[in-house]
């Protein structure tokens, strides 16, 4: 089997990822770029790497096969489209971008490489969301009939970019696992914000809202989704889940509720104190497994904690395994295993700028008082570039 060289770029959260990708039996080598070079240094001692870039041009000049970007949102398309031009299969953090623009400008640089993309989602390889495919697979939830996505999260304090940020930029976490699940198209959105955003915080995007919420209208589809982001300014602890309504089961989960509940119609009726009614409802927790059968067994360990860089001064970012409900190691495998297969992986370009534009396009919404935007048609534009290159 062909093996891979592989460049991480971005340590601080990059970090995490550098260490599955050493162990993963597809990997011939991995370079690191950083450029703060004291943290690059400091990393490369620890864990044994001396390939190492402050410059990512020329990280890119070498003879890797395949880039992880891992930095700021403000630098993800540049990036992007950098390693694509440059001959390399690219993954890269959420979101894929900040505009429609960008979104269209790496699906056009996808397609004109020839090179695989792969947006690194880690809410579809949650162990809550293996759970709930596997419902879907054996036909347990038959018609959806409602989707609902959350994540709750204060930014202040973190890295300067993040500053007033609109949260539906930062959206996919909320989106993806509905879309994912559902295979909906996303059609339009209508999105209003909520709250009052402190002065200073609106001065890099000119957002004034610290919260989002926004409705999702589907291709062909009867059901709607809503979203709830939040960033900023609001009392509550971490959240992050989804929920899917269908006619005969359904699925609820979030960081409040652990593990997800799920609730399933049964035949039969209940009885209350007005008499027998409808169909009998059985609830239960679910029990959740890490999928990481699904995995070389070099890197299953990475979906549990398994060590840090430094045991004295733990942090999540410089964390290894279990991070983002054990999705990490299932993102690497997929991003390599497309390379290999030469298929596109199941965030590639196109599905990736379906789920981004949907944050995009609803922040676009609530500055306009909840205006209905259209999403744009991305598997046209991408059949329309196919058309052309062949």
């Amino acid at each position: 089997m062909k093996k891979l060289k592989i460049g991480i770029v971005g340590l601080r959260f990059g970090g995490e990822f550098a260490e599955i990708y050493k162990a993963h039996p597809a990997v011939e080598k991995v370079v690191l770029c950083e450029q703060d070079a004291a943290l690059l240094s400091e990393y490369a001692s620890v864990f044994g790497y001396d390939e190492l870039f402050t410059d990512y041009d020329q990280m890119l000049q070498t003879d890797l096969d395949a880039v992880h970007i891992v930095t700021g949102i403000p630098s993800h398309h540049e990036l992007t489209v950098k390693a694509l031009r440059a001959g390399k299969h690219c993954a890269c953090t959420v979101p894929m971008g900040v505009s429609l623009e960008e979104l269209f400008d790496i699906i056009r640089a996808q397609a004109e490489s020839g090179k695989q993309y792969m947006m690194m989602e880690t809410s579809i390889y949650t162990f809550q969301c293996f759970y709930a495919k596997k419902m879907l697979e054996k036909g347990e939830f038959q018609n959806i009939q409602y989707m609902r996505g959350i994540y709750f999260q204060d930014m202040d304090g973190w890295p300067a970019y993040w500053t007033g940020l609109p949260p539906m930029h930062y959206a996919t976490h909320a989106v993806s696992p509905l879309l994912y699940l559902s295979k909906g198209i996303p059609e339009s959105v209508i999105c209003l914000g909520s709250g009052k955003m402190d002065p200073r915080l609106q001065e890099k995007y000119g957002n004034p809202y610290p919260i989002e919420t926004a409705t999702v209208q589907f291709r062909d589809q009867p059901y709607v989704a809503d979203l709830t982001r939040s960033l900023f300014e609001t009392a509550h602890e971490y959240v992050e889940g989804f929920t899917i309504l269908s006619d005969r089961a359904s699925f609820e989960w979030n960081v409040e509720n652990e593990p997800p509940r799920i609730s399933v119609f049964q035949e039969g009726k209940d009885c209350t104190n007005m008499g027998s009614r409808g169909r009998r409802i059985h609830t239960y927790d679910a029990h959740c497994e890490n999928m990481e059968e699904l995995l070389p067994k070099e890197i299953q360990e990475y979906t549990r904690h398994c060590t840090i860089l430094d045991p004295k001064h733990p942090h999540n970012s410089i964390q290894q395994g279990g991070s983002h409900h054990g999705s990490h190691p299932h993102m690497v495998h997929e991003f390599l295993s497309s390379i290999l297969e030469n298929r596109k992986p199941e965030t590639d370009a196109v599905t990736s700028a379906y789920w981004t534009a949907v944050g995009i396009c609803a922040h676009l919404s609530a500055t306009q008082n909840g205006a209905r935007i259209p999403i744009p048609d991305f598997e046209e534009f991408s059949a329309q570039l196919s058309s052309h290159t062949v």
